[in-house]
């Protein structure tokens, strides 16, 4: 895995562990929570960047790195919305997947069912967000393997990290980049008019079938982050 050293709350640094092939982060006790804004943000151009990559299925007999005891597999709560990780059985830290990830800081929203019916008439399937199985739209909406409801980046929540980064500037000595905030609004158009009309873009299109529709938001965003 590898070590990435991000700011946390109150001028603290926090280190986690990335895992690239099989696309998830290893959080010790609580550094999850203890995240600035600006490192939630990093991660997702850090998410956005590996979209469209093989994925290697996280393993049954997941061990703790630190007791090598076996992950358990845990369901939580953040709000109105579910998410699932594998904890240590003595607390030593928890794996989650990058879209687990997003779920827990509320990043994550299910499709309207108005914005299903779109969907289906432009796509047959689309690959789940989650695990990356196809979803058969003639089927339903939700993935057949592992239950996950097709799901959308909540662009609004993108919006509202911008605002917690601009009052965290102001307040602080670090300065973020002016030009982020114009990135993002134009990453929220992006993929807003490309849900909007599928057929109108067709490389959007594409990505969404093949990387599911959070995984081509997220590539819209480090796109225009890359940019910034």
């Amino acid at each position: 895995m590898q070590a990435l050293t991000l700011d946390g709350h109150l001028g603290r640094s926090v280190a986690i562990d990335l895992c690239h092939p099989c696309q998830a982060f290893w959080f010790d006790g609580r550094e999850s929570l203890q995240l600035a804004p600006v490192s939630v943000l990093q991660l997702f151009r850090t998410i956005g960047e590996r979209v469209g990559a093989a994925v290697s299925p996280l393993s049954e007999t997941s061990a703790c790195p630190v007791c090598h005891m076996r992950l358990v597999p845990t369901h939580d709560q953040q709000r109105q919305t579910r998410f699932e990780y594998r904890r240590c059985p003595l607390g030593h830290g928890r794996l989650t997947s990058f879209f687990n990830f997003l779920r827990e800081k509320d990043f994550v929203r299910p499709l309207s069912p108005a914005q299903v019916e779109d969907l289906r008439r432009s796509v047959q399937s689309v690959n789940c967000s989650n695990c990356g199985a196809p979803i058969d739209l003639a089927k339903g909406s939700a993935c057949a393997h592992c239950g996950s409801p097709l799901s959308m980046l909540d662009l609004g929540q993108a919006d509202a990290l911008v605002t917690k980064l601009r009052e965290a500037s102001g307040s602080t000595s670090q300065q973020i980049d002016p030009a982020l905030p114009l990135a993002l609004g134009r990453a929220r158009r992006d993929v807003t008019t490309a849900f909007a009309a599928f057929d109108q873009d067709p490389e959007w299109f594409v990505q969404a079938s093949s990387a599911g529709l959070v995984g081509a938001a997220l590539s819209s965003i480090a796109k225009w982050l890359a940019k910034a």
